[in-house]
């Protein structure tokens, strides 16, 4: 996919009707043809891997590849350990409490240090209706529950109080909160 995508011109069409696609229209780009060409890709590319899959599990299962997104998610952080959003999925995908504790733990930590290299000095909101903060606070939420979880209710308040301290609007009061 790579080879085709950057030294081909189907693959440049495919990078300017992705990028803007009006654009590309101006430009002279059948963007139609462009779009049903990669959903049938995609399409043909979908089974394959259900074929593969049948081979693989000896029967057609819905939820066959779930065990492979962990190891996805957990190559991705690996990859891009300071990527925020990762450790969250990472903490929402874990197979125990431990797990998810631990991953939302390391996320949270990573955040605080994200926020301090950004200025922030520990005080003042962190607003979630701002993309880059979801993460961060999306592994404070988690680092929440799961702390709840494993018996630590002393952690799990302080970890509310910290949410509804850094956005008010969208975590109502300590407790409870309003993810979105």
């Amino acid at each position: 996919a790579h080879l085709v995508l950057t030294y081909t011109r189907f693959g440049r069409y495919v990078y300017m009707v992705g990028g803007n696609r009006e654009a590309a229209e101006y430009s002279g780009v059948n963007v139609r043809l462009i779009i049903a060409s990669v959903m049938i890709i995609s399409a043909v590319c979908s089974g394959i891997a259900g074929m593969l899959g049948v081979a693989y599990f000896g029967s057609a299962q819905q939820n066959g590849f779930d065990d492979f997104l962990l190891t996805a998610i957990a190559a991705v952080v690996s990859r891009w350990p300071t990527y925020l959003e990762a450790w969250a999925r990472l903490g929402d995908e874990g197979r125990d409490t431990v797990e998810r504790y631990a991953a939302y733990r390391v996320g949270y930590h990573r955040g605080l240090d994200t926020l301090r290299a950004s200025g922030w000095r520990g005080s003042g909101y962190v607003r979630h209706a701002h993309e880059g903060n979801r993460g961060f606070l999306d592994c404070l939420e988690g680092l929440a529950v799961q702390a709840a979880e494993i018996g630590e209710a002393a952690e799990a308040q302080r970890c509310a109080e910290f949410l509804h301290q850094l956005d008010p609007n969208q975590y109502d009061a300590p407790g409870s909160s309003a993810r979105s």
